[in-house]
């Protein structure tokens, strides 16, 4: 793939990202992926009843939705050279940054914290309500605002570094580009969103699309953490914190994700939460020092601003330098 390319279109992705949102009138990517995971996940559950069918049926859809999301992108690519190079550029770079959740991260924290200043505490909740999957009915203005960083920091992992991470890696390795891997990647996020639970009725049709994006998401995770403690100043410290209680979560990522922010932020995450009628106690990350408050979570949305800038410009210097040496 022509370096230029690549590199244009990853600014302009970039760009397009922190400028514009997502827009709510037209037709997202991961809406498509939604659609045809519910649907195809339907007629699975309906048609296959025993636990190993299940399984299988559900390897084939992540792997289906994945490899058809990855090569779709791929497809995309083919028309800066087969057909017109601005059109092509412009098409890639647009569903580029429909892989990213930047600017969307900070819109919704902002709905919610909005409110929340105001004393309006009721509106807050219902805001709230719109973006994560506990219950925020009877939540307190503490735990709303541990509820928006919690959802900050686990989405600047997975909804913003991590697609960062992949569309640089096609950018570098040969006959590929940057939407084809970021695609691929968003694909088994959304699928361990819409399925990857351990409840049934996805426990089984679910299991691979869960254990496919945590694989996914591990390295991106740990170079985030690596960056953000950088950028924080206290590696050392950060990492302490993160090896003592990012593992307490069964997710082998979302721990570190909260933990890097809870020891950079100095701050506690973790406690009570509530889905549906069922009470979790998630393990306590960071140590609380300080409350989280409006600043904080500013704090935490500039921390996921300067790391996904800090990758991008990373990633263009190696794009270059890979250019360079293949000319």
């Amino acid at each position: 793939m022509n370096t230029d390319f690549s590199i244009i279109i990853l600014i302009v992705a970039s760009l397009i990202d922190y400028l514009v949102s997502d827009p709510s009138k037209y037709l997202h990517p991961v809406q498509v992926m939604g659609w045809l995971i519910v649907k195809c996940s339907n007629f699975l559950l309906k048609s296959f009843k025993k636990r190993f069918m299940r399984r299988c049926t559900g390897i084939v859809l992540g792997l289906l939705l994945v490899v058809g999301s990855g090569v779709f992108g791929w497809m995309i690519g083919l028309i800066k050279y087969h057909f017109s190079p601005l059109i092509g550029v412009v098409i890639e770079s647009i569903f580029l940054a429909s892989c990213f959740a930047g600017r969307s991260l900070r819109l919704a924290a902002y709905d919610v914290f909005i409110p929340l200043n105001r004393k309006k505490i009721n509106l807050a909740r219902i805001k709230l309500s719109q973006y994560v999957g506990r219950s925020t009915t009877h939540l307190s203005q503490k735990n709303i605002w541990r509820t928006v960083l919690e959802t900050i920091s686990e989405n600047s992992i997975d909804g913003v570094m991590a697609p960062l991470f992949y569309a640089i890696i096609g950018a570098l390795l040969p006959h590929t580009n940057s939407l084809a891997f970021a695609l691929a990647y968003k694909a088994s996020s959304t699928l361990d969103s819409t399925i990857g639970y351990k409840k049934e009725p996805f426990a089984d049709i679910g299991w691979f699309s869960a254990n496919l994006e945590d694989i996914l998401t591990w390295i991106p995770c740990r170079l985030g953490v690596l960056t953000l403690a950088i950028l924080a100043g206290r590696p050392y410290y950060v990492f302490s914190v993160c090896n003592r209680d990012g593992t307490k979560d069964i997710s082998p990522n979302s721990g570190w994700s909260e933990s890097v922010y809870a020891a950079i932020l100095k701050v506690q995450l973790g406690g009570k939460n509530i889905y549906g009628d069922v009470v979790k106690d998630k393990p306590l990350l960071g140590e609380p020092i300080e409350s989280i408050t409006f600043n904080t979570i500013e704090k935490a949305l500039t921390l996921k601003r300067m790391c996904s800038l800090c990758w991008l410009i990373l990633g263009i210097t190696l794009i270059y330098i890979k250019n360079s040496i293949s000319t």
